[in-house]
């Protein structure tokens, strides 16, 4: 049976691939959203599955990257620091996508996805595998 991790990673691998579709096709502005959705998903999971659970009834955009570069990243140490920063900077990146009067460009889609596939994959990782 899949337990709530699981289930968020699975979200997560889905999100990482409408975004390379996305991607694909030039759409960007989507592509941008899903990958930020795939790291956030990935990064919840990652909590939950070091037991962590949120102080409310549930994660939040604010929390969780300080959650993960704060506990899983610098305190535990169980992920690689190169992904210290990348939920701050994807949100950043998804709010310009959503609500900006700026257009995501395909130079920094293609960064941002590249970055997007090293943390999910290396939350798979610790999770036990790719799933």
């Amino acid at each position: 049976m899949l337990d709530r991790a699981d289930i968020l990673l699975a979200k997560a691998q889905e999100s990482l691939t409408g975004a390379e579709s996305e991607l694909t096709n030039g759409r960007y502005n989507n592509s941008a959203n899903r990958a930020y959705y795939a790291c956030y998903q990935a990064a919840v999971a990652a909590l939950l599955g070091e037991g962590m659970q949120p102080s409310g009834d549930r994660w939040t955009h604010e929390v969780v990257p300080g959650l993960f570069d704060g506990v899983l990243i610098n305190r535990r140490k169980l992920y690689a620091s190169d992904l210290r920063g990348a939920l701050d900077r994807h949100h950043i990146l998804r709010l310009r996508a959503d609500y900006g009067i700026q257009l995501v460009n395909e130079v920094e889609m293609t960064r941002m996805l590249r970055r997007t596939r090293a943390f999910v994959a290396a939350v798979q990782v610790r999770r036990g595998g790719s799933r």
